[in-house]
């Protein structure tokens, strides 16, 4: 039921606008995903991607509301455990590498002011809340270990039980797991700046989450997204 949550909002939302002033479009591109907060360090941004209906609706000269429905792919590659062990003089070294990949469904309602530069080409300035629900996705971790020196016969045994071990640490769980994963609703703000060239569309923006998604009471975890976008619009 909450799935659908967000396409009510937009459809309610543009539902009852005159369709002169309406536009819809497709839109789709990269993202540059990361997580941050106190309890998260050192971690990486993600690439990921975008797709997803746009809607325009231009309720006064070079004025207009922003929204649409677009399913996008979040995320962070997180700082990996360092693995250090010994069995006699035999090392075994390497790190537990985590990853979160999460999908969401994603509703922007944005103010947006169209400056005209030249004849069939806008600048556009863009801003607002967005709400998102999480759909799917994993969070991984992966050991990647070497055996450093040679390894007898009789010491192998002792070796294998160790990367057995280690093997074990590895983590893969739904992403919105109700016990392990991350809470699967979000929410936050973002700004942008696009061209409108006739009917097609560039758009690079900002979306930084103000949710705290971790399920730990005690933790501090949000959402933040880089984007670009090309589109087309009817």
């Amino acid at each position: 039921m909450k799935k659908i949550v967000l396409l009510l909002v937009m459809v309610a939302m543009f539902g009852a606008v005159d369709a002169q002033e309406l536009s819809l479009g497709l839109k789709g591109g990269v993202n540059m995903s990361n997580l941050y907060g106190k309890e998260v360090k050192d971690a990486k941004m993600k690439l990921g991607y975008h797709v997803g209906i746009a809607a325009d609706y231009e309720f006064a000269p070079n004025v207009a509301l922003q929204s649409g429905l677009y399913f996008m792919t979040k995320g962070a590659k997180l700082s990996s455990a360092k693995i250090d062990q010994s069995v006699g003089d035999i090392k075994i070294s390497g790190s537990l590498d985590n990853r979160v990949n999460t999908m969401y469904l994603q509703v922007p309602l944005h103010f947006a002011y169209k400056v005209d530069v030249a004849s069939g080409t806008r600048l556009v300035l863009h801003a607002g809340p967005y709400a998102a629900y999480g759909i799917g996705g994993k969070i991984t971790g992966k050991p990647d270990v070497k055996v450093l020196g040679y390894v007898p016969a009789e010491t192998k045994p002792a070796v294998d039980a160790v990367l057995k071990q280690i093997n074990s640490s590895a983590v893969n769980v739904k992403a919105f797991d109700e016990k392990l994963g991350y809470k699967p609703f979000d929410a936050g703000v973002g700004v942008g700046v696009g061209i409108e060239l006739e009917s097609f569309l560039v758009d690079f923006g900002w979306d930084m989450g103000l949710l705290n998604i971790s399920r730990n009471k005690d933790a501090n975890v949000k959402n933040q997204t880089a984007y670009l976008s090309v589109g087309y619009k009817f």
